[in-house]
């Protein structure tokens, strides 16, 4: 593989008319795809996609969104999905207090009990923060040094990516970099390693420049290795191979 999509939503009906193409563009172009679930349905989905194409892996988890409805029952059924071979995360789990569509008090229990779940199965984790880093910070350091994943969709400067650095996460960076506004954001993908940072999309959402406003698919994380190439001055080449040494060897992934 040339490059590595560590957060995409392949499930999502914004490619209902034409995933098939989607999919067949990582193949030509060599990138693997990790598809996130956000609720169990799109949980099962990801391991359905991820078991028909050789380049798809999926990961399982509840979103904060979806926190209120998450019963013993739902983390059972996880659980038993987490098994599935081609498995390789448990998210997008985390906290978001932006849109509160989940009391904060239940998204905090939810995302503790997953990050158990992940524990007894011996897997990372791909985190939701949003506008919560206090709380989501003190959960993490409560569950302890045994848990590593990715900060999904970092949008941080400097020294909160120091924070989540020294917990042990790697950052995981997409089409917001390249937006004009984002500049703190840019000057921590500068200053960290390379070595901690992921590629990703979010697609089809969060679209790079200059396709802002347009689905976003697996095939522009090329954009989003450009631009950390260009900010960090070093050649293209040196961002591709890194990025995906990272994934390959954070989720445990095969060297297709």
């Amino acid at each position: 593989m040339r490059l590595i999509d560590s957060h995409a939503h392949l499930d999502d009906r914004a490619f209902d008319r034409d995933r098939a193409a989607v999919i067949a563009r990582l193949h030509a172009d060599h990138i693997g795809v990790v598809t996130v679930g956000s609720s169990l349905a799109s949980s099962r989905e990801a391991v359905r996609l991820a078991g028909r194409h050789r380049l798809v892996w999926a990961t399982v988890g509840v979103h904060p969104h979806g926190a209120a409805d998450v019963t013993e029952e739902a983390l059972r059924e996880l659980e038993r999905l987490a098994k599935e071979p081609r498995v390789v995360a448990i998210g997008e789990i985390g906290l978001d207090y932006y849109r509160d569509l989940s009391p904060r008090d239940v998204q905090r229990r939810v995302f503790a009990e997953q990050l158990a779940l992940a524990g007894r199965v011996g897997l990372p984790v791909a985190i939701h923060n949003r506008e919560s880093t206090d709380d989501l910070v003190r959960i993490l350091r409560k569950a302890g040094a045994a848990h590593r994943g990715v900060i999904h969709s970092f949008l941080g400067d400097f020294e909160l990516g120091e924070t989540f650095l020294d917990l042990g996460f790697h950052l995981g960076v997409g089409g917001p970099l390249t937006y004009p506004a984002n500049q703190a954001l840019r000057e921590a993908i500068r200053r960290v390693p390379l070595e901690r940072v992921l590629l990703e999309t979010d697609c089809p959402y969060l679209t790079p420049v200059p396709h802002r406003g347009q689905r976003n698919e697996p095939a522009y994380v090329e954009i989003v290795a450009a631009e950390i190439a260009r900010i960090r001055d070093v050649p293209v080449d040196v961002v591709q191979r890194t990025t995906t040494e990272n994934a390959l060897r954070l989720f445990g992934l095969a060297a297709t």
